[in-house]
């Protein structure tokens, strides 16, 4: 069963003017699907890869140098499979009452959450991601990982939300200005309900 692109939950352009229909054909259309093609031709080749769940392949490959390429295309897709679900049109905004207590009590408040998720995307040097995850001692926490690593392959632990600081999901519509995009994506972009939603499952 190969693996397949997804399908957004949005129309392209329906995250302008924050995030353009323009961005959404490269980075999706092209990039994410790049991800997917190569990631499907890894895994015909190799046995013992095939029939295993996307988070198995991801925690499998992770730290293996024979299998960097298999890795490298099966966390991006995971990572643009959270990304793309927790954006929607007219995000940002109120979070659902648990999510935001959750974050208050864990951080110390939203802004205080928000200064330090804008930090770590913006301090990610080169290409990678930023996270906010639920530690393994429950509380909730905020990292970063460079190119196509997630917390999933490093730690485990579960990301509720993500954003990739790639320069091919900020450059069209921001150009360098990445601290920009990360407001943007935080105060405008972010489906606060979806990111409640993974947070009552973990």
């Amino acid at each position: 069963m190969a693996f397949e692109l997804p399908a957004l939950p949005y129309d392209k352009a329906g995250l302008a003017p924050h995030m353009s229909a323009e961005t959404l054909e490269f980075h999706h259309g092209k990039h994410h699907q790049a991800y997917v093609t190569a990631l499907n031709n890894f895994v015909k080749d190799k046995p013992e890869l095939q029939g295993k769940s996307l988070d198995d392949i991801v925690k499998m490959s992770y730290g293996k140098p024979d299998m960097a390429g298999v890795f490298n295309n099966a966390g991006q897709h995971w990572n643009h499979i959270l990304f793309w679900n927790c954006m929607k049109p007219k995000g940002g905004g109120a979070m659902p009452g648990r999510l935001e207590q959750k974050i208050a009590a864990d951080f110390g408040g939203v802004a205080q959450f928000k200064d330090a998720f804008k930090t770590a995307g913006a301090t990610q040097f080169g290409s990678g991601w930023c996270w906010l995850v639920v530690g393994k001692d429950g509380k909730l926490k905020v990292s970063k990982t460079p190119n196509g690593e997630n917390p999933l392959a490093q730690t485990g632990e579960m990301a509720i939300l993500g954003c990739d600081v790639w320069e091919h999901s900020y450059y069209i519509d921001y150009r360098n200005r990445r601290p920009d995009y990360l407001t943007a994506f935080v105060e405008n972009l972010v489906n606060w309900e979806y990111v409640d939603s993974l947070l009552a499952k973990a």
